[in-house]
C-alpha cells in the first residue's frame, strides 16, 4: 500500500478515537445504503407525547442492546474495551453550540443519561478484484463500515432535549466544527442532514466531512429515539478515509435496534 494511503487511514482512525479499535480485522458486510446528500431534513416517525416516557434501568438497557444474533452480517462486540470508551468530559468542542456533534462523533453521548450501554460492529471484508495485487487486497479489507453504538436512557424528557440539541447543532454547525479528544484535534468542514430512518419516535441522519489532510473524508452518523432511549450510531469506513469516496451506512443496525426497543 502507498504510504500516503496508510497515513490517511491511520489519521482518520486516530481522529475518530472511539472508533479506532474497529480498524482491526473482524467479520460482516455493510448492509443498507445512505440516501443522503440532498441536504434535506428527514426525521421520520416523529410523534408527540403528553409526558416523558420512563427511562429504562441499566439492566433493561443492557437487555435491549444489540447482540450478534440480532444482526444479519458483520461482527458485533458486546464488551467494548475500556480504552475505546471515551468519557463525555474528555471531548472538548471549540464552539459549545457544536458540542453535541463532537460527542456524537467521538462515540459518546449528549446530555445526562441515567444509564448507557455500548456496542461495536464491523462489516464483513470485501473480496479484492481479480488481479488487484497486494495493495488492492489491503484496500478491499479496509472498505467496510465500522460503528460504535451508544444506547442511552434519559429521565425527565432528557432524550427529547438531546435530540433537539443535536438537530440545532446540525443546523448551526453546517459549515463545520472542530473538537479535541484524548489530545487529538479533529476538524470537520461540512455537516449535511440526510434521509433519516423510519420507525423511530425521532431520528436524525448526518454526513460529516472530515479534513483528513490530503482528502476530505465522509463520516456518517444516525441517532434515533424510542421513548426515553437514544441510540447513537457514528460510522466510519477506512477506505473512504483514505480516498474520500462515499460509503453506505449500515442501516440494518438501526432497524435491528429499533425492533429491540419495541
Amino acid at each position: 500500500m502507498r504510504p500516503t494511503v496508510l497515513r490517511r487511514a491511520a489519521f482518520t482512525a486516530t481522529s475518530v478515537a472511539a472508533l479506532a479499535l474497529l480498524a482491526t480485522a473482524c467479520g460482516g458486510s455493510s448492509g443498507g445504503t445512505d440516501k443522503g446528500g440532498d441536504g434535506k431534513t428527514a426525521q421520520a416517525g416523529k410523534t408527540a407525547t403528553a409526558a416523558p416516557a420512563r427511562a429504562l434501568s441499566a439492566a433493561e438497557l443492557e437487555k435491549a442492546a444489540l447482540t450478534q444474533a440480532d444482526v444479519k452480517s458483520g461482527k458485533l462486540t458486546t464488551k467494548v474495551p475500556a480504552r475505546d470508551d471515551v468519557a463525555q468530559d474528555k471531548v472538548k468542542a471549540d464552539d459549545a453550540v457544536c458540542a453535541p456533534l463532537a460527542h456524537l462523533q467521538a462515540g459518546t453521548y449528549v446530555g445526562k443519561p441515567s444509564a448507557t450501554v455500548k456496542r461495536s460492529w464491523v462489516g464483513d471484508a470485501k473480496k479484492p478484484a481479480a488481479g488487484a495485487g497486494a495493495e488492492g487486497a489491503v484496500m478491499a479489507g479496509l472498505d467496510r463500515a465500522k460503528v460504535l453504538e451508544t444506547l442511552a436512557a434519559y429521565p425527565d424528557g432528557g432524550a427529547e432535549q438531546a435530540m433537539k440539541d443535536l438537530e440545532a447543532a446540525a443546523q448551526k454547525c453546517a459549515g463545520g466544527f472542530t473538537y479535541t479528544v484524548t489530545g487529538t484535534r479533529n476538524e470537520f468542514v461540512k455537516v449535511t442532514t440526510t434521509q433519516a430512518p423510519g420507525g423511530a419516535d425521532d431520528a436524525l441522519a448526518l454526513t460529516l466531512t472530515m479534513d483528513a489532510g490530503e482528502v476530505k473524508a465522509p463520516v456518517k452518523a444516525v441517532v434515533v429515539r424510542k421513548g426515553a432511549t437514544l441510540a447513537y450510531f457514528p460510522a466510519i469506513n477506512l477506505f473512504s478515509a483514505a480516498t474520500g469516496k462515499d460509503f453506505g451506512f449500515p442501516a440494518e443496525l438501526v432497524q435491528a435496534q429499533l425492533v429491540k426497543l419495541g
